[in-house]
């Protein structure tokens, strides 16, 4: 490559003048004005109608696309300016793929960025095919969908450039058996969390219980499930390990048990017990907080030291502080109800009973004791 610094520039055989180098400068700002123009107004009146259709999906596509529109013209300028000059034949292949690449990568781009978390296109493919995106799946598809576009990308840059893209492929498959032996436990974390998100037994912010961690389900990824304690530690647990444990979901409850054995003592009458056990249970279904659709409230047992009376009923709150409150309310009650009716609490007690001739023999024995020891 030979330069004259007065007229021309010369590259192999061909010879480009100065003027022809202003146009070509000329050329790119031009297409810089044009992109300016292009989305300063004409691009912002267009996202301005599309966000007054019914559906979001054409604002959701404009605005993915925008940076890479805007990268666009800059590479269009640059490509028309090169294509204005006289070079060698030779380069307009190469110019060719270099335009394509840059294509592939602009729209891979754009893809990309339709593919966020944020989009709503989801939301609508999953209204199409029924399927609900919660916090869970979402993220997971997103991935996954993002992973597939640049490997789709790369894919296609490599057979544009004439990279052998099979070899590549079979060179995959022969090292895959080995990369799968050594990365079982990823594998099984994987399908783990393949397994979560499809069955969806919960989502994120939801109280689980396993046997291994209680606590509210901050994140999942391809590989572990996050859970924060109620002590407020972050446990990771790999999704192979939850996958297969029994998970309690007490998110998920639409009422709260509470049953318990109320035991009062054997002095007390019958017709007592008769008017506790009535009044506890008109107590229990006219209170407020109480879940209607199952209460029992029956003298259940004689038990060894009380009169067993067993509860069972439902709260209609499920929070764990409010339920709490309306325990503690029916216990008060329930006191309220033993204090009116002079009913007594039993707690554990054993009575001993003694024939009459073994007391003489005791209270003998006692008296000679006595007697010697003030000897």
């Amino acid at each position: 490559m030979d330069f004259d610094w007065n007229l021309t520039w010369n590259i192999g055989e061909e010879t480009i003048g100065w003027e022809e180098i202003g146009i070509a400068i000329g050329i790119i700002i031009l297409f810089l004005v044009f992109r300016k123009i292009f989305i300063t107004y004409l691009y912002k009146i267009i996202l301005r109608f599309s966000r007054k259709a019914p559906t979001e999906i054409m604002t959701n596509i404009l605005l993915a696309f925008e940076k890479p529109l805007r990268v666009f013209f800059v590479f269009i300028g640059f490509y028309v300016a090169f294509r204005y000059l006289p070079f060698p034949e030779k380069y307009d292949l190469q110019l060719l793929r270099l335009l394509r690449t840059f294509n592939i990568v602009l729209i891979a781009w754009g893809l990309y960025n339709l593919s966020a978390t944020t989009s709503t296109i989801f939301v609508k493919i999953g209204q199409r095919l029924d399927i609900e995106f919660d916090d869970i799946l979402l993220p997971f598809v997103s991935k996954l969908v993002r992973f597939a576009i640049i490997a789709m990308a790369i894919s296609i840059i490599a057979s544009e450039w004439e990279y052998d893209v099979n070899g590549f492929v079979a060179g995959l498959g022969l090292g895959g058996l080995a990369f799968a032996l050594a990365a079982q436990d990823s594998i099984g974390n994987f399908f783990g969390g393949v397994v979560i998100i499809t069955e969806k037994p919960f989502t994120i912010g939801d109280w689980i219980s396993t046997p291994s961690v209680e606590g509210t389900v901050e994140d999942i990824t391809f590989r572990s499930t996050k859970i924060r304690t109620f002590a407020q530690a972050l446990v990771t647990v790999p999704n192979s390990t939850l996958a297969n444990q029994p998970i309690t979901n007490w998110s998920q409850m639409g009422k709260r048990q509470i049953t318990f054995n109320l035991g009062v003592t054997y002095s007390t009458p019958k017709e007592k017990v008769e008017r506790c056990v009535k009044r506890i249970d008109s107590m229990l279904r006219n209170h407020e907080d109480i879940h209607q659709e199952l209460i029992m409230v029956r003298f259940n047992a004689f038990n060894s030291s009380s009169l067993d009376i067993f509860l069972y009923f439902f709260t209609k709150t499920t929070a764990w502080v409010e339920f709490l409150k309306v325990r503690e309310d029916i216990n008060l009650k329930i006191m309220e109800v033993l204090e009116e009716e002079g009913v007594s609490v039993a707690f554990p007690s054993r009575s001993i009973y003694m024939e009459k001739q073994e007391i003489e023999k005791m209270e003998s024995s006692l008296d000679n004791t006595i007697d010697n020891f003030k000897k």
